[in-house]
């Protein structure tokens, strides 16, 4: 017994011996302690974060440790120290702010990280971590559209599947003018395509909202040409999501809001639910970890319609007028109808507004030392979103597209999306001799599902099913890198060479729906004559004659109404390679110049080669000053999405409602209108700034100039005509096989150029104990369409379709082509504040109407948030988008469609749902 009474006191002796040992400190900056502050071992898994008095104790073993300090708002600090047996020691860490223009960044450079501050070519970079604790934002779309000035992003409305994807853009370029990479990896694009009345129509863009914010730590938006360092779709820029690698500690956050405007229905709609979890792990005792984030995402619908004042119902809908003489002639009877049945106009009215979506997200982001010189890394992650987005409302009136036995009053259609995306990425960093190589893999894909709900197919009459599945889109893209790069530091002031290798493989997939999603059961081909000349038919989907005719003596639509399916005549299975090699060059002739030159080739399976260059140089005069200029030419592929995309849909025009088909460069069609195939776009840019450092104050100017050559776009609506010549009889016959009435493609159809300018202007200081950063930017750019529509001879006269009105709008004006963004931000010990005011500037009514053309004036919308931290692990943010509840302009008798609208959904500066309310909760431990 005694022996087993020593053992168990000599095990508890050891313990203490073993963790009697402890590191303790403050962590605090020039003014006070800061509260909440994180404390980690750095290859231990280990750590605390700081109490309100900034103290915090770590029990350790016997040994030397390098502990870490880092603090929202502040650059972490590192320091070493050896703790001896049976005794304790003492750390205390000093941060320093961190202020937005002097972060370190490595995007547009292969060599060393670099300051803001001291780049070739301008890079903003946004701390996603500091602002998702204090901006009322949470999608990341939305936060750079409130943070970024030259970013720009909007949610669409009516606009099919754009509804649940939301295109960006940078310098006002095109969503698929950017290039995203994720931890310096090529990021893959989405399946959609953006081709119903929004802005970027015609582009395919990068689903940013695919990635929770809670992996970031932060985001680089290289402002600059980089298609030679990059390769294609860098010609406006260039956006680079660095993961959170952060470990021992588990970061909790949910948000939760709603709009409460004066047009929200009842007083409060949209309400949005959002909660996300982040936690880091240490692998290996050599510095190698795992962060993985997740996040749950719930957002209800806005509607801010107007009432429609349209015909509801005319005489064709009242039965016992259809037995009058001479009637039913399609005579308005809204109003008496309205009384009859007990209904008044807002019971037909169509929900404009953000879509419903939901739906969450797993990532990961890891790395793991397998020697002294090299590391295993991978990331990449999982998402998924339902949507349901409404199309317009069908009224009893249209009598082609309802059947009411199965809607009396009519129906509004549901779109409904499930939206899949998944990524991997990983590779290997090691060093050769004084090179160091990185080997890596990444593959993403994209999946988009269509669903049409509360609908009907009228062709099928009384039999038609009210919901339909209507296909969906698939894109693939793999990506295989070998990079090399050395730095020569015994030559001049140090010379930095980089080259190496790019494979990318693509696939993008068109799935058909079911058939009663996009057979038009009216149709028949005419196979002869009866003995008394009447002609033979028999039911085909592809038939030129109509059978089913509505009371008016119109044919009966096909299709699902407001998005008919996919058919297999559009499914669509395409693939490419291309293959690609740079060399970077960055050359310190002094330590106050440094020139940087690179060059890209890359050759495409299905268009050929390019070669493309890029020349950056900066001039350090002092401390305080820089001057920088860049000059590239850059090019960008176009999408398989353009080359095959085909399909027909529901658009809504100028106030008509249209069947139109997208049909291929290569299709019968094509050839007959003279539209050539698709090659890529060409630009050349240039760049000029100047930064300066100077104290609590910084500032970056930067003006540019891009050319684009070739630019592709999105066709206007070219129609046939029955009794037209033999050339117009073919193409309406091909339309009416498609149960389309119009035509459009993509072409190679203008030349652009964009100019101006970028000025963003930081200032911290510490005002008594608390820390004030205010931040002033502001981006004034103009994209203008310059010579002549590239026309074939066929096209001659029809330039006004090849790229109509609407389409220029769209191109030049809108979207704001001024922003400016004044930030406050104020922390004082347990309380926080902050204070945002965006201009978004005046935007243009995209509309092929002329007199319709409106524009609609800038506005101011104001962001506020209070914080407060109950205790270090534990805080609180209330506050407001939109404070004061603007909206753009409301729109004139021209543009409403008989009153559906308000507000413009084709030109958007900040959406228009108004007043947004939020409240989040922070837990750190």
């Amino acid at each position: 017994m005694k022996s087993k009474l020593y053992a168990l006191l000599w095990l508890f002796l050891l313990s203490v011996t073993a963790y009697g040992q402890t590191i303790e400190g403050t962590v605090a900056d020039k003014q006070q302690p800061l509260a909440g502050a994180s404390v980690r071992v750095i290859g231990a898994n280990t750590g605390a974060a700081t109490d309100a008095s900034g103290h915090y104790k770590i029990k350790v073993q016997p040994g030397k440790y390098t502990l870490s300090a880092s603090y929202i708002g502040y650059q972490a600090s590192m320091q070493e120290i050896t703790v001896a047996a049976g005794e304790s020691a003492t750390l205390n860490f000093v941060l320093k702010s961190t202020d937005d223009l002097n972060e370190v960044v490595v995007l547009g450079s292969r060599s060393a990280p670099r300051s803001q501050l001291s780049t070739v070519v301008p890079v903003d970079v946004v701390d996603v971590k500091q602002i998702a604790q204090y901006s009322p934002q949470v999608s990341i779309n939305q936060i750079l559209n409130y943070v970024a000035p030259s970013f720009t992003s909007n949610t669409q409305t009516l606009s099919d599947g754009t509804d649940h994807i939301d295109p960006a853009s940078l310098r006002g370029l095109g969503p698929d003018q950017v290039l995203v990479l994720i931890n310096g990896k090529r990021r893959h694009t989405t399946s959609l395509v953006n081709i119903n009345g929004s802005f970027g129509k015609g582009s395919v863009g990068t689903d940013l909202n695919a990635i929770p914010t809670s992996a970031i730590k932060k985001i680089e938006i290289l402002r600059d040409g980089a298609a030679a360092q990059y390769g294609s779709d860098a010609i406006a820029g260039v956006i680079n999501i660095v993961l959170n690698d952060e470990v021992n500690k588990v970061n909790v956050g949910v948000s939760t809001g709603a709009y409460v405007s004066k047009n929200s229905v009842n007083g409060l709609d949209g309400q949005n639910v959002q909660a996300n979890i982040n936690y880091g792990l240490p692998l290996g005792d050599k510095g190698g970890y795992i962060n993985l984030a997740g996040s749950y995402d719930y957002r209800d619908y806005t509607n801010r319609t107007g009432t429609f004042s349209g015909t509801i119902f005319n005489d064709y809908n009242d039965p016992a007028l259809a037995a009058t003489p001479g009637s039913p002639t399609g005579k308005d009877i809204t109003d008496a109808e309205l009384a009859k049945r007990g209904l008044t106009r807002k019971d037909f009215n169509s929900r404009i507004g953000q879509s419903a979506n939901r739906g969450g997200s797993l990532f990961l982001n890891a790395s793991l030392p397998i020697s002294d010189k090299a590391e295993l890394y991978f990331f990449g992650g999982l998402n998924y979103r339902h949507g349901e987005a409404a199309a317009f409302y069908r009224t009893p009136s249209q009598l082609t597209q309802n059947n009411d036995t199965i809607y009396p009053n009519g129906f509004l259609p549901l779109i409904v999306t499930d939206n899949r995306d998944k990524s991997l990425a990983a590779g290997i960093r090691s060093t050769l001799g004084e090179w160091k190589v990185d080997f890596s893999n990444t593959i993403g894909q994209n999946a988009v599902d269509f669903n049409v709900d509360n609908t009907l197919n009228a062709s099928l009459l009384k039999a038609s099913p009210t919901t339909f599945e209507a296909g969906g889109y698939r894109f693939l893209q793999n990506t295989t890198n070998l990079d090399f790069t050395r730095f020569f530091k015994d030559v001049l002031s140090g010379i930095n060479v980089a080259f190496g290798a790019e494979h990318r493989y693509e696939n993008y997939r068109i799935l058909p729906g079911e058939a009663s999603s996009y057979i038009n059961y009216g149709n028949a081909l005419k196979i002869g004559t009866d003995g008394q000349g009447n002609p033979i038919l028999i039911p085909d989907p592809k038939g030129n004659i109509s059978t089913r005719f509505a009371a008016n003596g119109s044919a009966f639509a096909g299709g699902a109404q407001s998005f008919p399916g996919f058919s297999p005549d559009n499914a669509t299975n395409a693939s490419r390679t291309s293959v690609a090699a740079y060399s970077d060059v960055e050359v310190n002739f002094t330590e106050k110049l440094l020139v940087d030159g690179a060059l890209r080739f890359e050759n495409y399976s299905d268009f050929g080669s390019t070669l493309n260059w890029k020349l950056a140089s900066r001039y350090q005069f002092s401390p305080k000053f820089l001057l920088r200029a860049a000059a590239s030419t850059g090019f960008r592929a176009p999408s398989l999405h353009q080359r095959y995309f085909n399909a027909t849909s529901s658009i809504f025009t100028d106030g008509v409602f249209l069947e139109s088909g997208t049909f291929t460069n290569d299709s019968r069609v094509a050839a007959l209108l003279g539209i050539p195939k698709l090659k890529q776009e060409t630009s050349y840019s240039y760049s000029a700034g100047i930064t300066s450092n100077l104290g609590p104050l910084k500032l970056t100017v930067d003006g540019y100039f891009i050319r684009i050559n070739d630019r592709i776009v999105y066709t206007g609506q070219f129609s046939g005509n029955k009794n037209g010549t033999p050339q117009e009889q073919e193409i309406y016959n091909i339309l009416r096989t498609a149960n389309a009435t119009t035509a459009r493609f993509f072409a190679n159809a203008i030349n652009t150029e964009t100019k101006g300018i970028d000025v963003v202007i930081t200032y911290t200081v510490h005002p008594g104990k608390g820390h004030l950063r205010a931040d002033l930017s502001g981006t004034f750019a103009k994209t203008n369409l310059v010579g002549p529509i590239h026309a074939s001879p066929q096209l001659a006269g029809k330039e006004s379709t090849y790229f109509d009105a609407a389409s220029r709008i769209y191109l030049e004006s809108a979207v704001p082509q001024t922003k400016a963004n004044l930030s406050l931000n104020y922390t004082i010990q347990k309380w926080g504040f902050f204070l945002r005011n965006v201009y978004f500037g005046k935007v243009q009514e995209a509309t092929n109407v002329v007199t319709a053309q409106d524009w609609y004036k800038g506005k101011v919308v104001t962001d506020v948030s209070i914080g407060y931290r109950f205790i270090p692990a534990l805080g609180l943010t209330i506050g407001a988008n939109n404070l004061l509840d603007i909206y753009p302009d409301k729109l004139s008798a021209a543009n409403q469609s008989s009153g559906r609208f308000v507000y413009s959904r084709a030109s958007q500066q900040f959406g228009f749902n108004g007043r947004f309310l939020f409240a989040r909760l922070n837990l750190s431990f």
